[in-house]
Parts: structure tokens; sequence; C-alpha cells
């Protein structure tokens, strides 16, 4: 796969899944409304996904290593990986209540991180060459810091305010 398709699809991936698991799960647990959560999923898959690619696109400009065609396939890479994944977590907010939703949004998210994670440690060319488990065990740390401190804002919101 192309290195700028690489780029895009992996930043769109990560970002779609944490930014859509942070809103959903402090959204969730502060207000346990469906609605709010899918307006703030669909929100997250439109308005965040154009911002990130135009971020994507402008790094990959500014980075002067690429060509106009490489820029805009990350930036259409980008756009589309976290519009994707981002309405994926649609699905467990519409067929179960919001709490077993939280979780099994949890659930997915933790898998589709954990499977980027090792084909990351698989690509020789991506220079992580020091194996599955510390790239995964990094990965999956990052994952649980930004869904705990999502859960802990959510919660604090719906204490105290």
């Amino acid at each position: 796969m192309k290195k700028s398709y690489k780029a895009g699809i992996s930043f769109g991936l990560v970002s779609g899944v944490l930014t859509t698991l942070g809103l959903l799960i402090g959204l969730g647990v502060s207000t346990q409304s469906k609605v709010a959560v899918i307006g703030g999923i669909l929100t997250i898959a439109i308005a965040d996904a154009l911002s990130d690619s135009f971020g994507v696109h402008l790094s990959q400009e500014s980075s002067g290593d690429n060509t106009q065609k490489q820029v805009w396939e990350a930036t259409f890479a980008t756009f589309f990986s976290k519009f994707f994944f981002a309405l994926t977590f649609l699905i467990p907010i519409l067929i179960f209540n919001i709490n077993l939703a939280l979780i099994v949004s949890v659930i997915w998210g933790l898998i589709l991180i954990s499977v980027l994670s090792l084909l990351i440690s698989n690509d020789e060319e991506g220079g992580n060459r020091s194996g599955k488990l510390p790239v995964l065990a990094e990965h999956l740390s990052l994952f649980l810091l930004i869904v705990g401190l999502s859960y802990l804002v959510g919660f604090l919101i719906e204490k105290y305010i």
C-alpha cells in the first residue's frame, strides 16, 4: 500500500476511534441521551473528518517531501477512514441501551486500535522493529488513558453540573 494512503488511513482510523469514543463516553455518561450521542457521532463523522483531513493536507504540503498527488491521497484517505470508522460507532448506539452501547463501543475501539497496532508492528518500513508486544502495549495504554479520562469528564459533568 502506498505510504500516503497508509498515513491517511492510520491517522483517520485512530482519530475516528478515539475522538468518537471520547465524545461518546463523555456525552453518554453525562447525559444518558442517545440523541445527544448520535448527534455527536454524526458531527465528528462530518465536521471533524473534514477538519482532520484539511490538517493532514496542510501537514503533508508543509513537509515538502510529497508530490501534490501524495498530498491529496493522504487527504482523501484521512477523510474517508475517519468518516467511516466514526460512523461504525452508531451501530451499538442504535441497537443497545446507552450503557451497554458504551461498553460495546469501547470493545469495538479496542479491537480496531489493536488490529492497527499489530499491522504497524509488522511493517518493516515503519521503523518499528521493537516487536508486537511493546507497540501494542504502548497504543493500548494511550487508548485506555483517553477512554478513562473521557469517562472521568463525563462523570464529573453529570455529578457537578
